[in-house]
């Protein structure tokens, strides 16, 4: 099995990083493969809403002078997907908004690609807006219908100079602990594939509260 992370940092190798990686460590133990893909240091365009990725229906948006189409691919083969993300003005990075907006998008209008994959989301803090910004990349695992594993808290850790996450004891808790939890809800779904049918997935009904 796989498991793609995205890091939405603009530092490679900050504090988000070394949250995705001590999830990660827990994923490897269970012989489950980490990659990790760095998000917040490229130029990624945000969703022009032109509908290229409804109407050419080929997992593909529309924008093409950067990477994003490669990680759409990344995601549909893996069985499992990291979010992480630095707190920026109590939201998740510009960047990885941006990345996310397209990806989930051409996912979702392309027969739900994510769906009943396993996903998980974590936030890197110095202070506050953490919260904020974890719920921010849930919704995202949440409107995908993926199936999501939780930890003993929120998948938060503090630190604001690289490095200064491996000082946070609660936080390096409550990414193993995920980590754990991930590997073993993966390995429910690998196992009940062939054993239990997955319900069919429906039709999206749009409501236009405009009349």
């Amino acid at each position: 099995m796989k498991v793609v992370a995205f890091n939405g940092s603009p530092h490679k190798n900050g504090n988000t990083y070394a949250a995705i990686k001590m999830v990660a460590q827990e994923l490897e133990k269970e012989n489950i493969e980490v990659v990790i893909i760095n998000v917040g240091n490229k130029a990624i365009s945000g969703c022009i809403a032109c509908n290229e990725c409804i109407k050419n229906q080929n997992e593909r948006c529309a924008i093409t002078n950067d990477p994003v189409n490669e990680w759409i691919q990344e995601m549909k083969n893996a069985d499992g997907i990291i979010l992480g993300s630095p707190v920026h003005y109590s939201a998740i990075a510009g960047t990885m908004k941006s990345f996310l907006d397209r990806a989930f998008f051409v996912a979702s209008v392309n027969g739900g690609m994510l769906r009943h994959k396993i996903g998980a989301s974590v936030v890197a803090v110095r202070r506050s807006g953490g919260l904020p910004a974890f719920n921010q990349l849930n919704n995202f695992i949440n409107y995908s219908e993926m199936l999501m594993p939780t930890s003993n808290y929120w998948n938060i850790v503090y630190g604001t100079a690289p490095g200064e996450a491996e000082q946070d004891e609660e936080g390096k808790q409550i990414m193993r602990v995920l980590g754990k939890n991930m590997a073993w809800l993966m390995k429910l779904v690998e196992f009940g594939k062939d054993k239990i049918t997955a319900p069919p997935r429906e039709k999206k009904v749009f409501t236009n509260f405009i009349r």
